[in-house]
């Protein structure tokens, strides 16, 4: 497991994981991105809550992305489906 050390939003965090340091930094960059979208000075709205929004945004595009996975992978068991239906052998014996 690799060791990271990091600045993110101000807070120094450290952490162990098996991803590597480009998608670390990836997930960094998207989280910083997102919170200075979520931003705004002179908001009168606590980091917590525009953490909250953000983790929540974060969740919401993991669960409309894991549906479309579903859909998809849905679709390609069916789509498998009518291939190997269709390259059957025609001289093997039927059961």
């Amino acid at each position: 497991m690799r060791s990271f050390n990091l600045k993110i939003l101000g807070t120094e965090v450290s952490f162990k994981s098996e991803a590597d340091h480009d998608t670390v930094e990836r997930a960094k960059t998207l989280v910083e991105e997102r919170y200075e979208t979520l931003y705004s000075p002179g908001m009168p709205i606590s980091k917590e809550k525009l953490l909250t929004f953000l983790v929540l945004g974060l969740a919401d595009d993991y669960l409309q992305t894991a549906e479309k996975l579903q859909a998809l992978e849905e679709r390609l068991q069916r789509l498998t489906m009518r291939v190997e239906g269709c390259t059957e052998d025609p001289a093997a014996p039927q059961e």
